[in-house]
């Protein structure tokens, strides 16, 4: 039985006040660390984004994929690296979860990626907290709408006392 190397997507948030060269030089020295002890599936630039929130005072970030096969020593070398990078500003290593089918041609051309599972949400692919929700029951809804507020009591007729 052959066993299927694990794909392993890593996103990186570079400064993009920084001048081109520099930020061409650590997705170089990145690509030589991943080809020296892993392989190199795909390097796509998603270009510059604004951010939900302001990383290092900076409300854009220069966005970049790569999709690599690693092994356990890559991906620990790579996290170091890139923590103590100047102009990284933020960077995570997800596992995808095996079967993943890549983004076709067309999604990438208009931008409209479906979303994909992820194994983990952790660096380094460590696994995350699921947050997947459990179905539920029929008539759960109206219980789980109400969660906190008493019960109503059940319903009786009004009797009217004798005056």
């Amino acid at each position: 039985m052959t066993s299927v190397k694990p794909i392993y997507d890593l996103v990186i948030l570079l400064d993009p006040e920084l001048e081109q060269d520099t930020r061409a030089k650590i997705l170089e020295d990145t690509r030589a660390a991943i080809e020296a002890q892993g392989e190199l599936l795909r390097q796509e630039h998603w270009g510059e984004k604004q951010l939900s929130y302001p990383i290092d005072h900076k409300a854009v970030a220069d966005y970049q994929l790569l999709q690599l096969h690693a092994t356990p020593e890559l991906l620990a070398g790579l996290e170091r690296t890139l923590k103590i990078t100047d102009g990284v500003l933020r960077f995570r290593i997800i596992k995808l979860a095996p079967g993943v089918p890549q983004p076709s041609a067309a999604a990438d051309a208009n931008g409209s990626q479906a979303p994909t599972a992820r194994a983990g949400a952790g660096e380094g692919g460590e696994p995350g907290p699921s947050h997947a929700a459990a179905p539920e029951a029929p008539g759960a809804s109206a219980a789980s709408e109400q969660q906190g507020a008493p019960a109503p009591a059940p319903a009786t007729p009004e009797v009217a006392e004798p005056a």
